[in-house]
């Protein structure tokens, strides 16, 4: 390899130092060389470059410390520069992703404390609306109104619903002019459907029409608040519980519905029963059950010993357990497009009277 002049005298100098110092001949002065670039290369980037560090102002060499850590500051700068992220950057966003991964595997268990609570539409005005319908039963019950007036009314008020729902369904413009009149109270399917009062008014009439007056009153009563908490508990409770089998002795029940839904409409069935063969059915006569005669002579054959069988506390419990179970049953069955307000009433006070119709026999036996 060949040196430059400069360096081999610079070479050549340093190796005869001695000698001269010694001999103090004089040499002449040469002009002292300039210090050579220094060169400091930059961390790895897109666009490669040198970067000359100039000679400091004294005259001095930087220290190489220095020269490291100004070395890096500029490769840093160098990447942002150049839209890149420094090694600091990486390692930060590194953790932040273990981080935020290891949080999501802590949230993914199985705790039904971190379920997600969803949005609940409680539908409080039509809620409201058909739990007042069983609080003006009970009071035209009591003050002793005339049930064929009732069923007058409620065919009149059906004889007016029907051709608005008609055309309700046939005309847009007045579909929006009656959904913003009386639209709080109806679901988002009875906008495409006919409307559930419709429905609600045949139940209550044929319950009226076909079945003895207290039994009548009892299927009204369940249709009003059994069918209202097993749609409010259901909502409430019904993620935390199973969903109710698709069938049930035989009989076909919705799955979409959930045993929160199937127990608040057995209690409150129950309660209804209870609370007006107790109370409330005295009030008038002509019963079908009693808490002294038990069940009505026109149920047991005649007789009023076979009736008294099932009087008491023994009755009211045979009557309130099963009118329970068949509210709940009445609220759960999948009957297709058949709406549950003209089902339920029918079903509920069919079953308690073909109860009452078992309890007269079995009395007859036992007497």
């Amino acid at each position: 390899m060949t040196l430059p002049a400069n360096d081999a005298f610079s070479l050549g100098l340093a190796h005869d130092q001695p000698r001269r110092s010694s001999s103090r001949t004089r040499t002449p002065s040469l002009p002292r060389r300039s210090s050579s670039p220094k060169i400091s290369f930059s961390p790895p980037s897109t666009s490669s470059s040198i970067v000359f560090s100039p000679q400091p102002a004294n005259g001095m060499p930087a220290k190489r410390g220095h020269k490291r850590k100004a070395s890096a500051r500029n490769g840093s700068k160098q990447l942002k520069h150049n839209g890149e992220a420094t090694i600091e950057e990486l390692i930060e966003e590194v953790d932040a992703r273990i981080a935020r991964e290891h949080k999501l595997s802590l949230n993914s268990l199985p705790d039904k404390r971190n379920i997600v609570k969803k949005q609940i539409d409680w539908e409080i005005p039509r809620k409201a609306l058909h739990s007042s319908i069983g609080f003006f039963t009970i009071y035209l019950y009591t003050s002793k109104g005339d049930p064929q007036t009732v069923v007058i009314a409620l065919s009149t008020a059906l004889a007016v619903l029907v051709p608005i729902d008609i055309l309700r369904l046939k005309y847009p413009l007045f579909e929006r002019a009656f959904e913003k009149c009386v639209g709080i109270f109806m679901r988002d399917s009875e906008k495409k459907s006919s409307n559930g009062v419709i429905w609600y008014i045949l139940g209550a009439n044929t319950a009226l029409i076909t079945l003895p007056l207290d039994i009548a009153i009892v299927s009204i009563l369940i249709l009003s608040w059994a069918d209202t908490a097993a749609s409010t508990f259901g909502r409430l409770w019904g993620p935390l519980t199973p969903p109710l089998p698709a069938r049930l002795f035989g009989l076909p029940l919705a799955p979409r519905k959930s045993l929160a839904g199937f127990i608040a409409a057995s209690l409150t069935g129950a309660a209804v029963a209870a609370g007006f063969w107790t109370y409330l059915g005295p009030v008038r006569d002509n019963l079908t059950w009693s808490w002294d005669a038990g069940v009505s002579s026109t149920f047991s054959g005649g007789s009023a010993e076979g009736g008294k069988v099932f009087s008491g506390w023994a009755g009211l419990a045979v009557v309130t357990v099963c009118a329970g179970l068949v509210s709940g049953i009445a609220e759960a069955l999948d009957l297709g497009s058949v709406d549950d307000n003209l089902s339920l009433p029918i079903i509920a006070g069919g079953c308690l009277w073909g109860l009452f119709k078992v309890l007269g026999w079995l009395g007859d036996i036992f007497s």
